[in-house]
């Protein structure tokens, strides 16, 4: 598994253009994004986007480690990644991803926001073609991966959408909430179908339920003491791009995504530290962090803490410095 193709690029464009794709399903992408449509568009598109991605990514998660289907070998394909080839293939999480993110935000934004309903529904097809299509491109899926994952995410879709709006209503106001949101996917994580080598899908699945559960706290704890910070018109329908508000919008998101970037570097570290204190390994051990005892709690809290930094937090400080 350490075997590096060598490979040599004769198409550029194709190349960056894929490699940018790729990016499009992983943290990089989850962590400014998803975090955008809270702060600057509308906090119920956000709600919806967020409960919807981590339903999608835990059962494709899940299903990756219990059908144990490879990924396609290389030779003859070219891999140009390397960290998740230890992960299964099927079901494309990358493919889920994209499509449950992409469809979900026009869903629920066609009857808020004044757009063509046929430009939207392009724009959700291309985001998610063109990730399904890099992951053809890097070596790491097949065809049938891809469609897998593509289709299993649509049909959540289906079957979620009657039920967006009790499922959005009872993570308001429950009072129960909280403990649900924290408990439900440290049960989860701690009950991650086991494999007979490390792979990173259980700390990936850890990371995106961590986040998950952190917000919801945050969206919770909103509705119950305060007051929403942003509606439905904090960008008007059109967005603008030389205009006032999109300087507003620039700034409230260059605000939120240090503090956030800045949350998950502190937490990590501090967590970390106590559990090396904990359980007395050193700080470059990698095997260590891989442990169930390690590795749920450290990214769990991690990464709950950078949810719940940029649902509470950040909307705080946007309106101490006057960016609302």
């Amino acid at each position: 598994q350490g075997y590096t193709q060598k490979y040599i690029v004769k198409n550029y464009f194709y190349y960056y253009l894929f490699k940018f794709s790729a990016a499009l399903g992983e943290e990089i992408f989850y962590i400014t994004f998803l975090p955008f449509t809270y702060w600057n568009i509308d906090h119920s598109v956000s709600r919806r986007m967020i409960i919807v991605w981590s339903i999608v990514m835990y059962i494709g998660q899940v299903s990756k480690d219990i059908l144990k289907w490879p990924r396609p070998l290389s030779p003859p394909v070219v891999k140009l990644e390397m960290r998740t080839n230890a992960e299964y293939g099927m079901p494309s999480t990358h493919a889920m991803a994209a499509t449950a993110i992409s469809f979900s935000f026009f869903i629920a934004t066609m009857n808020q926001y004044k757009y063509p309903f046929e430009l939207g529904l392009a724009a959700a097809f291309v985001f998610s073609t063109l990730v399904c299509l890099s992951r053809l491109y890097t070596g790491m899926h097949t065809v049938l991966d891809v469609i897998g994952g593509a289709l299993i995410s649509a049909v959540l879709l289906v079957l979620l959408y009657p039920a967006w709006d009790t499922i959005d209503h009872l993570l308001l106001t429950s009072p129960f909430c909280p403990l649900f949101s924290i408990v439900v996917p440290l049960v989860l994580c701690y009950n991650y179908p086991k494999l007979d080598y490390y792979s990173p899908t259980r700390g990936d699945t850890t990371t995106i339920l961590g986040a998950a559960a952190g917000a919801t706290v945050g969206f919770w704890l909103n509705h119950q003491y305060s007051a929403s910070a942003y509606s439905s018109k904090s960008v008007q329908p059109g967005f603008p791009l030389l205009t006032s508000p999109m300087v507003f919008v620039l700034a409230r998101f260059l605000v939120g995504i240090w503090v956030v970037l800045l949350t998950r570097w502190a937490m990590k570290s501090v967590v970390l530290g106590v559990l090396r204190y904990r359980y007395r390994f050193p700080a470059r051990d990698l095997e260590a962090r891989r442990r169930l005892e390690v590795e749920v709690p450290y990214k769990f809290v991690t990464y709950s803490s950078v949810g719940f930094t940029a649902t509470v937090v950040v909307p705080l400080l946007h309106e101490l410095l006057g960016l609302m």
